[in-house]
């Protein structure tokens, strides 16, 4: 399975929001290999970067905990519930692309990722 198939095997509702995270991170990874990993849309360079997913609610993006942990403050900001390794962004919710993008770009460049 593609990220494109991936995409569009979901709900028409939301495709549109994976579609923008996915130009978010691609933006930010130009170098990284787009690939299914874990059954989710993966960036990979040497090592996966970073996740997403779409789940019921929300979607699911996942840079690694130590993102997790570093980007809290702003996480909390936004009001997004997040875990370990985990962030939920509900499908109600603007996107927050700039703070995705970031958090992609921080997850290849600290070498602390997925």
């Amino acid at each position: 399975m593609t990220i494109d198939e991936y995409i569009q095997a979901q709900d028409e509702k939301i495709r549109n929001q994976l579609q923008c995270v996915r130009e978010a991170i691609r933006n930010e990874l130009p170098n990284a290999m787009e690939k299914i990993s874990w059954s989710m849309p993966t960036y990979w360079q040497g090592h996966n970067i970073i996740h997403f997913a779409a789940q019921k609610k929300h979607i699911g993006l996942y840079p690694g905990p130590e993102a997790v942990q570093h980007f809290a403050d702003e996480l909390d900001k936004h009001g997004f519930r997040y875990s370990k390794g985990a962030i939920q962004i509900p499908y109600s919710d603007a996107l927050p692309l700039t703070l995705i993008s970031t958090i992609a770009v921080w997850c290849r460049d600290t070498g602390k990722h997925a």
